[in-house]
């Protein structure tokens, strides 16, 4: 399949941007945005972005075959972990998904289209209707990691009808733009309100018109990376920024139903799901003590089960560095285990596939992902959490096993803790399309709110 130049970041490689083009290209996203998107019904965007899920599952749809033939070679991830990952997205793609969503974060699926009566039933004063408007151009600078971020936004700004140029990390636009191209298959004129691009980021010349042009501009990355985009938004705009985040998994003490072995399995789940580069995959699993398994027999498990993910779902190639960098963290620990009995090591033999290491004591440590993963013993979650201080308030998600009895508790005490999302362990890179994105309305951030008070 040869896909058409709808996009720039379909051109050559060869292909020079320059900043006027640039600058065209928004002219052009507002202009069509104002013949063929801002008047189109919340429902029919709904009915159309279902339609494109529900083709992304069809395992012959041309274009989800071009993004398995061609992915893996753009984005290192091997098709299995690309089929799991493109499918857990576009399973949620659908009607009652997506209406849900607009019902979350807006109150009304209509609120986009009219005034719609809001309030509570009994209140007080004028009555009161209330619509939403979303900008009309948002500029989005998304991640390089894994694509399932940037086309969640691409589905957001469809949504609350604004127009969308999409800056890919250098590389890292494949996907999304297959993501596109499946948009403007389904209907070209909402493709032809969205531009997708890739240039190696921080280069302010090309990117000033762009900054300039939006209402709205999202970013994600670094802490640092996120600083150095706010400087440059213009005070008219609005600045969504999504930045470093980590997350572990708890297995508490009554937490082993219905079995030891399918924990292990939801437990390799998250850290076999896009590889653990996303801020949802867990660092550290932390095992409660007083349960089924202990800590450490968890872990030879776990090292089972990773290994086996191996043979069904291989992780892929590595570029040479990252790779070194996971020998080099081996060694650390090939050495701690050699001397002390608190120290555990497994590892897949002849690769960096995958790593498993058991320590006693329970720091939170940073991993070097790629299936890297530490297990680490807690008498109880207050442990883990004074353990977990250092990441305090940068932690995105927890992967919580726990009885039914004791769950409640166990995420309420995370809450408050500053968890901002709590899931069962298995699906912690499988957010629901209604996740509230570091604790905040992912959808809701992007419009703006009018209120008519009548009587």
């Amino acid at each position: 399949m040869n896909l058409p130049n709808y996009f720039l970041a379909d051109l050559p490689p060869e292909a020079v941007l320059g900043a006027s083009m640039l600058e065209e290209a928004c002219l052009t996203l507002k202009r069509n945005r104002e013949k063929y998107l801002a008047g189109r019904s919340t429902h029919a965007l709904v009915e159309i972005l279902s339609e494109v899920g529900a083709n992304w599952l069809r395992p012959d749809y041309a274009i989800r075959k071009l993004a398995l033939e061609l992915g893996p070679g753009a984005t290192g991830f091997s098709v299995q972990t690309l089929t799991r990952g493109l499918e857990s997205f576009f399973r949620q793609l659908d009607s009652e998904s997506l209406t849900g969503l607009l019902v979350q974060d807006l109150g009304s699926p209509k609120r986009l289209d009219h005034m719609t009566a809001g309030g509570a039933p009994h209140q007080e004063g004028p009555a009161r209707s209330a619509t939403v408007t979303g900008p009309e151009l948002i500029f989005h600078i998304a991640a390089g990691n894994i694509p399932n971020p940037a086309m969640t936004s691409i589905v957001l700004g469809l949504l609350t009808r604004s127009a969308q140029f999409v800056k890919c990390a250098s590389g890292a636009s494949l996907l999304p733009r297959l993501f596109a191209h499946s948009l403007y298959e389904a209907e070209r004129k909402l493709g032809a309100c969205l531009e997708i691009a890739e240039w190696p980021g921080g280069n302010a010349e090309l990117e000033r018109g762009l900054f300039d042009a939006a209402d709205c501009v999202t970013a994600a990355g670094s802490d640092e990376t996120l600083a150095d985009i706010r400087r440059r938004v213009p005070g008219k705009a609005r600045f969504l920024g999504y930045g470093d985040r980590v997350s572990f998994g708890y297995i508490a003490a009554g937490g082993w139903s219905p079995s030891v072995g399918k924990i292990a399995e939801r437990a390799a789940t998250d850290v076999v799901a896009w590889n653990q580069l996303g801020c949802l995959s867990p660092h550290v699993i932390y095992v409660e003590q007083g349960g089924r398994l202990a800590a450490e027999p968890f872990a030879e498990l776990l090292a089972q089960e990773l290994a086996r993910r191996e043979e069904t779902e291989p992780r892929g190639e590595l570029p040479r560095e990252t790779a070194a960098t996971i020998a080099s963290r081996r060694a650390i620990y090939e050495v701690r285990a050699a001397h002390s009995p608190e120290t555990r090591f497994w590892q897949s033999h002849n690769s960096t596939a995958w790593t498993v290491v058991y320590e006693s004591d329970p720091l939170f440590q940073l991993s070097c992902l790629n299936r890297f993963i530490y297990v680490k013993s807690v008498s109880d979650l207050k442990t883990a959490l004074e353990s977990a201080d250092s990441v305090r308030g940068k932690v995105s998600t927890v992967g919580l096993a726990a009885s039914e009895e004791e769950a409640p508790a166990k995420a309420l005490e995370l809450a408050r803790w500053g968890a901002t999302r709590i899931c069962p362990l298995g699906q912690m890179q499988n957010p629901p399309l209604t996740w509230r994105h570091d604790g905040r309305p992912a959808l809701g951030e992007l419009v703006t709110w009018t209120d008519w008070e009548h009587s």
